[in-house]
């Protein structure tokens, strides 16, 4: 057993995310997948915001958890994938979606992602973003036909969420991932980065998108709603603080120089009170 892999060390490195609060409130075997999930997109992420390494090397990297994931479907020594195993095991995932995720990890590591097609955006927002939601949702215990909607839609405000928070620290790195169309159509030049991000137009640029972002937690809020089948009270908790952050978002504005809005624990934790109250 790789002890990086133990439910303990697991634990560890999500204790400190705004994940944790949303998830401690699952089952213990749920809590524990979802740890595992959690911690393996860090590993894969972190190896595409590796900027150090080599594009080759993190590229080898990522093929390697292809192989290991390869490895544990077929029975075999699962190397790093061990990580998943248990989870794989107990709640059916799809392998597909594990490779969504290496693949999303593959587009910033192939060429840094700079103003994207919407097409292409949307594209990496279902790798990096919905695919999670879809091996959540099975871990969750939803039915097929919602959980797949809810993936879908909540994925997308949460990255699209993180995108416009992460403004800056994005093209400090070289990162663009606001729409070519959005960007064009605002007058703004493609340029470099540190430019585009620092034209004032950009504040409608990321107006547009959080007004995207909304439909999509619209749309997820509504699937919850219903009141499908499964433990709802993490994707709620999810959806209501990142929505919230949006709009404090939206208060500030993007115009430069942008104030970096964060995930207050107390209000995490009031939201957890709250809907722990009302599902």
């Amino acid at each position: 057993m790789n002890p990086n892999a133990t439910p303990a060390a697991l634990r560890a490195q999500v204790s400190g995310s705004s994940f944790y609060a949303g998830m401690r409130v699952l089952p213990k075997a749920e809590r524990e997948a979802m740890y595992a999930i959690y911690a393996f997109c860090r590993i894969v992420d972190d190896i595409a915001d590796d900027q150090q390494g080599i594009p080759a090397e993190r590229a080898a990297q990522l093929d390697q958890w292809r192989t290991d994931i390869d490895a544990l479907y077929a029975g075999g020594d699962p190397g790093q994938a061990i990580i998943v195993a248990e989870a794989v095991r107990r709640f059916d995932l799809d392998r597909a979606d594990l490779y969504a995720v290496i693949d999303g990890m593959g587009m910033d590591v192939a060429a840094d992602i700079r103003w994207p097609p919407a097409a292409t955006l949307d594209l990496y927002c279902d790798r990096v973003a919905s695919a999670v939601g879809r091996l959540s949702v099975r871990i969750f215990g939803m039915d097929p036909a919602p959980g797949i909607a809810l993936a879908f839609h909540l994925g997308r405000a949460l990255q699209l969420t993180n995108i416009l928070r992460d403004i800056d620290e994005d093209a400090a790195i070289g990162r663009v991932y606001l729409p070519f169309e959005l960007l064009s159509g605002a007058g703004i030049p493609i340029t470099a980065p540190a430019e585009v991000i620092a034209d004032p137009r950009i504040d409608a640029v990321a107006r547009a998108l959080a007004t995207e972002a909304h439909g999509h937690y619209a749309q997820a809020n509504a699937i919850l709603a219903k009141r499908p089948r499964g433990h709802l009270i993490a994707p709620r908790l999810m959806a209501a603080a990142y929505a919230k952050v949006l709009s404090r978002m939206e208060g500030v504005g993007w115009a430069p120089p942008r104030t970096r809005v964060r995930v207050s624990k107390l209000a995490l934790l009031w939201t957890i009170l709250r809907l722990s109250l009302t599902r």
